[in-house]
């Protein structure tokens, strides 16, 4: 829905009258009275009606103009954080990031951006991966995190700052019958009792990817949305928890392996996201930069491993999940 044409409405509202509206719009009424119309089209329903030399708002419009305000406030306050990043002068920083990067990121870097930007407050809003570009686009964050080889999203939008690549894992307890390797291919994972995380996490969609490409299916033993009670059953010696790597583990009660297809360890490849029409890049790109060297700094291991996948192409999601689905 075009805001001009909103705006147009609810001076008219306003006002009453064309003329005036009109005059304070700087625009002629011919083409005040065209945006009317194109709106009163788009929507299906008359807005004004003539009550002597004034116009008088429709029942339908009556029940639009509240709703118009709200988008065109809505609109105003993104226009003033807009400008606020241009400045550099934002005093809040909204990040969004699901429960688990924000658990593994978060509280620590807190610290560094405090002091590398201070005056400046990072509020890190937990949501589900495929919320995150609908949120950008209405502005209620400046930036996700989120692995991008698993959500689909259009580049001429959206841009992405790649900030470290984290392995699929699997982990068991140290006494679990599981080969005594590095790395274990996902064809002979899935012949363990597995415990999965549910499908709304990213880590799901990229090891049901694989398991596609591998044409193999996983030994179900257990799914959960909460990651610490996998690793929990998994210590218990119940099955094998497959977990991200940037997910901090008890090496004394659980042993982790790099998950592989044909010699190639499954890579979630994490990265910041923007929305170009609402973010400056010069801004973005400057915290990308901060929080990458940070996750480069704190999880120096989970580069790709000695094996012959250090050089290889990442796997990726082949049906990654619809921007719709919960992720």
């Amino acid at each position: 829905m075009n805001l001009r044409n909103l705006k147009t409405f609810v001076t008219v509202a306003e006002y009453g009258t064309v003329s005036k509206a009109a005059t304070l719009l700087h625009i002629t009424q011919p083409a005040l009275s065209r945006q009317i119309t194109s709106l009163e089209l788009e929507l299906g329903f008359k807005l004004f009606e003539r009550a002597g030399r004034r116009l008088a708002l429709t029942r339908g419009g009556e029940q639009l103009l509240g709703e118009a305000r709200s988008v065109l406030a809505g609109a105003a306050a993104l226009r003033e954080r807009a400008q606020a990043l241009r400045r550099g002068d934002i005093q809040m920083l909204r990040i969004a990031g699901s429960a688990l990067t924000i658990e593994a990121i978060i509280p620590e870097f807190l610290h560094r951006f405090a002091e590398l930007v201070p005056g400046v407050r990072l509020v890190p809003i937990e949501a589900d991966s495929p919320r995150h570009l609908d949120m950008l686009e209405r502005g209620e964050v400046h930036l996700a995190i989120n692995p991008i080889n698993v959500l689909p999203f259009d580049d001429r939008h959206f841009a992405s700052y790649l900030l470290q690549r984290f392995h699929l894992m699997a982990a068991c307890a140290r006494s679990f019958a599981l080969e005594q390797a590095e790395t274990i291919d996902i064809g002979a994972l899935v012949q363990h009792p597995l415990l999965l995380l549910g499908s709304r996490y990213s880590t799901r969609n990229l090891f049901d990817a694989a398991c596609q490409l591998a044409n193999v299916r996983p030994n179900t033993a257990f799914e959960s949305g909460a990651v610490h009670t996998l690793l929990r059953l998994a210590e218990e010696g119940h099955g094998v928890a497959v977990i991200p790597s940037i997910l901090r583990t008890d090496r004394n009660k659980i042993r982790t392996l790099v998950v592989t297809h044909r010699q190639q360890p499954l890579q979630l490849m994490l990265a910041s996201l923007w929305d170009r029409r609402r973010m400056d890049s010069r801004a973005a790109e400057g915290f990308s930069e901060m929080i990458a060297e940070y996750l480069q700094e704190t999880f120096p291991l989970v580069q790709p491993t000695k094996t012959k996948a250090a050089d290889a192409p990442e796997i990726v999601a082949m049906q990654p999940p619809a921007r719709t689905r919960q992720a």
